[in-house]
């Protein structure tokens, strides 16, 4: 089902409703913002420099950075008094980035995310079980008023407590998941330590996935525990940016369609950081066109993807980023060697013996980094021929080695050994500045 009109816009009618809104944000921040018009001063920039939508490429980006900096309220456009919501994020790697919503701000959030979940399948029809964390995070309220406005009834269980989740589930006969891809498996796997089959015990029809990356071999596994028939969709956002709500997955699973009228996307090479021709790989960049409360003029996501402007057989004709490849920041550099954990997660899934749990545990030994690789070995596959599982390191070894170009072991160890996790999985395990 396509959701609103806008879907369907030829590129002309989207870029005059870009270029016109970009008009106005640019005016709105350097009027109301004393940072931004700062960094406007600075690069000797005014708001009537913009012209075309190219011309953005003037202006300096925006960081995670500028936000800690001008914490919690140096970014906003508006007063306080015209928030009706603020939200943060965890700032475990330094102070939280703060945002902000205005009643329009939360209009327009709902209307994004119903656009991205009708595009991912969800329907009136459905009882959505919401198994993201209630409270600062953005993704919870986010999908929550988003599917109210679709129509659907909403089971705010939050994340955690999965035994409960199930009996919501099963009781309540809930057709739609929202969940971290992880999660989802996670709440699978407790499903068959309890006896249930997902595929005949359980409703669950689709699955609106994100908050972490997700791989193909990833959806193949969410396939595998819920259904074949199970539609298994992603979508995208930020809290910075929004929250979820700004690209999605359609059933035809072409890309994530952006919601332009909304959102402006650049992709630029994260290194020199100029701007990259449609259809190049490099790093997100994306101008707020609409938010009131905390505008965002080019911020720099740290994710990798590409932008594609081609019609989607959907008859969507909204400009699609592709699946995410994973984010610069998450980056890994082994001996010269820049590795994705994307990367490791397709070889490792892609394996019969291998499950969907797995840890990436980065060392430093004599000087030089070094990757270790901890797998579950599949609950179905379990053996006790320690010649088959050699066999089998040896050829995951081998296939990670052609691949990433380096040598990384690998270990299989036996089901429900690995840590398990409720929101964003961490993968990686850094032990570098254990090791100096």
């Amino acid at each position: 089902m396509i959701w609103s009109e806008v879907e369907t816009w030829s590129r002309g009618q989207v870029e005059e409703l870009q270029l016109e809104r970009l008009k106005k944000i640019v005016k709105t921040v350097y009027a109301g913002n004393a940072a931004y018009r700062k960094k406007m001063d600075d690069a000797n920039l005014k708001p009537e420099d913009i012209q075309s939508l190219s011309d953005i490429q003037k202006f300096p980006f925006t960081t995670k950075q500028d936000m800690r900096d001008n914490y919690p309220f140096g970014m906003f456009c508006v007063p306080k008094k015209q928030l009706l919501r603020i939200h943060a994020s965890s700032g475990t790697t330094g102070k939280p980035t703060v945002v902000g919503y205005t009643k329009n701000d939360l209009e327009m959030w709902a209307e994004c995310v119903a656009r991205l979940a009708a595009a991912g399948g969800a329907t009136e029809d459905d009882i959505a079980q919401i198994c993201f964390g209630y409270g600062m995070f953005t993704g919870a309220l986010g999908l929550h008023k988003g599917l109210e406005r679709l129509g659907a009834a909403i089971v705010p269980s939050s994340s955690g407590n999965t035994q409960k989740q199930l009996l919501y589930m099963k009781d309540f006969e809930c057709s739609l998941l929202v969940a971290t891809p992880s999660y989802a498996l996670r709440i699978a796997e407790v499903a068959q330590e309890m006896g249930l089959d997902p595929k005949k015990d359980l409703h669950i029809k689709t699955a609106l996935l994100g908050s972490e990356l997700m791989t193909e071999a990833m959806r193949t596994e969410m396939k595998h525990v819920w259904g074949e028939d199970l539609q298994v969709t992603q979508n995208y956002g930020m809290s910075e940016l929004i929250g979820p709500g700004v690209s999605g997955e359609c059933l035809e699973l072409n890309g994530m369609h952006i919601n332009e009228d909304h959102f402006l996307c650049e992709i630029i090479d994260p290194k020199t950081g100029e701007v990259m021709p449609a259809g190049e790989k490099g790093e997100l960049v994306v101008t707020t066109l609409t938010k009131e409360g905390i505008p965002l003029i080019r911020y720099r996501t740290r994710d990798i993807t590409r932008l594609f402007y081609e019609p989607c057989a959907c008859g969507r004709t909204s400009a699609r980023m592709e699946n995410m490849s994973g984010r610069t920041d998450d980056m890994l550099k082994i001996r010269g060697v820049n590795i994705f954990p994307s990367q490791i997660e397709e070889i490792l899934l892609n394996s019969e013996i291998c499950g969907p749990h797995y840890e990436i545990v980065v060392t430093r030994k004599n000087h030089s980094d070094a990757l270790d690789i901890n797998v579950e070995v599949a609950a179905d596959k379990m053996t006790d021929s320690f010649k088959e599982l050699a066999a089998a390191e040896a050829d995951l070894k081998a296939k990670l080695k052609t691949t990433l170009g380096i040598a990384a072991p690998v270990h299989l160890v036996s089901a429900n050994t690995l840590q398990r996790f409720e929101g964003k999985a961490k993968r990686i395990i850094d032990k570098r500045e254990e090791d100096r």
